[in-house]
């Protein structure tokens, strides 16, 4: 089986699995027609893995990094997008917590990747 380089990333590993996690609440928030919200977040939370992804195809580290950075600023974003899904009593503050905390921890990695290309 064909296996593309950005597979053996554990930011993209992780990214994939926070992924799963944000697809799950736009699935829920979406049954109850907030289909604004749950586009949102399944933009957001798909790009973190597409950056890295696509990044890692490129032919310069200067890129690859500007990439990388794409993919932790939509870290934020989510953070963002569940911080407000909170305080409208949509996600509840345990999960909030784990899924801030995961991407807290993705966005480090991404930024020591980051580094350790430089």
């Amino acid at each position: 089986m064909v296996k593309f380089r950005f597979q053996d990333l554990e930011i993209w590993k992780m990214s994939i699995e926070i992924a799963d996690k944000l697809f799950d609440i736009a699935d829920s928030i979406e049954q109850k027609k907030l289909y604004r919200f749950s586009e949102q977040l399944r933009g957001a939370g798909l790009s973190m893995s597409n950056n890295i992804a696509e990044g890692s195809g490129s032919n310069s580290k200067k890129e690859f990094i500007y990439f990388l950075n794409v993919a932790r600023r939509s870290t934020f974003e989510n953070a963002n997008i569940l911080m407000v899904l909170r305080k409208r009593k949509i996600v509840e503050d345990n999960l909030l917590q784990n899924l801030l905390t995961d991407l807290d921890h993705l966005c480090r990695k991404i930024t020591n990747f980051q580094r350790s290309l430089s």
